[in-house]
């Protein structure tokens, strides 16, 4: 499907039917620069304005797609060779548009991750709730660009790479507690007795010892089950 050629077919039509551009959009109920846009070849009218176009312009929708007036002898054959033409355009729309809304969602979810991260204080639940939700739409945006997979490969493949944003959420997390001092914002289990607050992760410990006080101060210990006495004790 030639663009440009059905922009100028288009153009052509226009001016012997006596219309400007803008009296042409204002018929079909869209804007100048979307007709202008035609007539350049920078894209096609969509499907739904094919006929609304063609009968304004007096002219059929098979010579509209093949860009020039038809003779009855060339009809059929431009006819049949059209409508492939038209299928395939509409699929790369579709497929365009999907890859568009794809690239959106995976923007959209790191986006969510990495702000939660940033914004919410590790003493909150909201950042680690936030940040999962962004991995799973960061996830759908994933699972749309690889729909053409077969359903096995692309199952393995979802759960290998939301295996993967799962451990540098926790694998930031860490370090976070390891370098800055602050509490474990992806926790289990918040324990608070006499002078310690114990965090439960899924891989280690962390013990804020002394909280709110001058003395305070974290502890990060291999993952193990405490007692309330161990944990009262650990600090002293």
């Amino acid at each position: 499907m030639n663009q440009e050629k059905i922009g100028k077919f288009i153009a052509e039509c226009r001016k012997n039917k006596k219309l400007t551009q803008s009296e042409l959009s204002e018929k079909l109920g869209v804007t100048d620069r979307s007709v202008s846009n035609w007539e350049n070849g920078k894209n096609m009218p969509d499907l739904s304005l094919f006929r609304p176009l063609c009968e304004i312009l007096d002219i059929t929708i098979n010579e509209l797609l093949c860009g020039e007036k038809l003779k009855t002898e060339q009809y059929q054959g431009r006819f049949e060779e059209n409508i492939v033409n038209t299928i395939d355009y509409s699929t790369k729309r579709i497929t365009k548009y999907n890859q568009l809304i794809s690239l959106i969602l995976i923007i959209f979810g790191l986006f969510i991750s990495i702000t939660a991260i940033m914004i919410f204080p590790s003493e909150s639940s909201w950042g680690s709730i936030y940040s999962v939700f962004g991995v799973i739409i960061f996830m759908v945006g994933i699972s749309r660009i690889i729909k053409t997979i077969k359903w096995y490969k692309r199952l393995l493949l979802i759960i290998v790479i939301f295996t993967l944003a799962m451990g540098i959420l926790l694998f930031t997390d860490y370090i976070n507690v390891r370098l800055n001092h602050e509490v474990p914002m992806f926790r289990t289990i918040t324990t608070t007795t006499g002078n310690v607050i114990y965090y439960d992760t899924p891989f280690y410990d962390v013990y804020r010892c002394y909280f709110d006080s001058d003395q305070e101060y974290l502890t990060i210990e291999k993952n193990k089950k405490q007692t309330i006495s161990n944990l009262i004790k650990y600090c002293k």
